[in-house]
């Protein structure tokens, strides 16, 4: 008997483990006891979601027990989110009140948080900010030679968060001085943009939407931002819909799920439909085998393939422009969008069918040449996308050899760049197959 429940238990714990393959959990680790404890001072009941390490996506939230379509994940109170007021009833209430002309609430967040950190164990906060990021890897974190590695826009956007956040510091800079009486070190030291870039990427990367009404002791920057400790572990993945709102009856910020999640398997929410550009500008992460994502095509590599020396090509350009055809060109896991083939055929038009451009903007076919030469610039220009993607990945193999500081940044571009040749390979494929269809 003894010997079949030795056997029975063994069964039972090899199952468990198995269990636990998806992730490890971490749920006995101090930073995390203290935090629950804290939230459940506050008034949060422990729920079915326990923090675990995932071999993809890192942290995030296991279930303890099977979630069915429209089930409530998570029910956070009011009491455990850091909004606008919890800064206001802080003592920099008084500070951002008097100051003139008034601070933008992120702003305000942002020196909370600083505020908050440098109290160290004195902060009320304590529990939350020991388990948040010490580091990010948004575009504003990243070295100008990882920067540099980005596809276009990304890289533009990247460098024009860079410098917002730089203006951000300098013009918030006199008001952090305002605030010397509250601290013995100088505020110079604590304010400094390093503590900064950490304050704006931990709102940027991890708030809610929770709309507060305008008050006058902020600028008119919308005050829209909730940070959400423990419900913020939870990862984003395009493959899932929930359901996201804060519950006025309740005074609790909700989270209900549209999909259904296996026992100790980990539980996702979706940011929205973004591309991986997208995640990793706002969120500084990739999504692997995102379906929204997309290669975009810049105007410079579109007029690559079109002779300077057809008469009309400024009239087509000055066509495209004010029709807002030059931006968001892309290829897709689909193959070439519609815009891009649209403007590669109004580019493509002879100087006998110039006059029916109308008709190509509304999706018209024009000509069997047209048709066939769109098509023909279209898989050039994705073959020449495909090789610098190539040239590129090469470029960060190499420095991913010299350069052991940024491995990490390095890698996060190359799962990018990896997940854009894939795109590209695909359209290729289409391509190929579209011009068999033609000829």
């Amino acid at each position: 008997m003894k010997r079949n429940r030795g056997r029975t238990g063994r069964k039972r714990r090899r199952k468990r483990l198995q269990s636990f393959m998806h992730g490890v959990n971490c749920s006995h680790k101090l930073e995390y006891i203290k935090l629950k404890k804290w939230l459940k001072d506050r008034g949060f009941e422990d729920s079915n979601l326990r923090p675990a390490q995932f071999r993809d996506t890192g942290r995030g939230l296991m279930t303890t027990k099977a979630l069915q379509a429209g089930e409530l994940v998570i029910s956070l109170p009011e009491k455990c989110l850091l909004t606008t007021d919890t800064v206001l009833s802080s003592c920099l209430g008084e500070y951002i009140i008097k100051w003139k002309p008034p601070v933008s609430p992120l702003i305000a967040l942002c020196t909370f948080l600083i505020a908050e950190k440098h109290a160290g164990e004195k902060s009320l906060w304590k529990p939350y900010l020991d388990v948040l990021p010490k580091s990010y890897t948004c575009p504003v974190c990243l070295e100008q030679d990882v920067v540099s590695l980005l596809p276009e826009p990304l890289r533009s956007k990247a460098e024009e968060q860079r410098t917002m956040v730089h203006e951000l510091y300098t013009s918030s800079k006199a008001f952090f001085s305002s605030l010397q009486s509250l601290f013995a070190e100088n505020t110079g030291t604590i304010f400094n943009y390093s503590a900064l870039e950490w304050a704006w990427c931990t709102i940027n990367t991890r708030t809610i939407y929770m709309k507060h009404s305008q008050r006058e002791c902020f600028s008119l920057e919308p005050d829209v931002y909730a940070l959400a400790p423990y419900l913020d572990l939870l990862n984003h993945s395009p493959n899932v819909q929930v359901k996201a709102a804060f519950n006025e009856q309740a005074r609790s910020y909700e989270i209900q799920t549209n999909s259904q999640c296996k026992k100790y398997e980990e539980v996702f929410i979706c940011y929205g439909p973004h591309d991986s550009q997208r995640l990793l500008l706002e969120y500084g992460f990739v999504a692997i085998d995102n379906p929204h994502s997309t290669v975009y095509v810049s105007s410079d590599t579109l007029l690559k393939y079109f002779p300077s020396l057809d008469k009309q090509r400024d009239a087509k350009l000055s066509i495209l422009k004010d029709h807002d055809f030059l931006q968001n060109l892309t290829f897709g896991w689909d193959g070439p969008s519609w815009r891009l083939l649209t403007a590669l055929k109004l580019l493509s038009l002879g100087a006998d069918e110039f006059t029916c451009w109308r008709r190509v903007l509304l999706g018209d076919v024009i000509s069997a040449r047209n048709e066939q030469q769109a098509l023909n610039i279209t898989a050039k220009i994705c073959h020449f996308l495909a090789e610098e993607t190539q040239r590129v990945l090469l470029q960060i193999s190499q420095l991913k050899r010299d350069k052991e500081n940024l491995k990490k940044h390095l890698s996060l571009v190359e799962a990018l760049r990896l997940e854009d040749l894939k795109i590209l390979q695909k359209s290729a494929e289409i391509l190929c197959n579209l011009n068999v269809a033609t000829t």
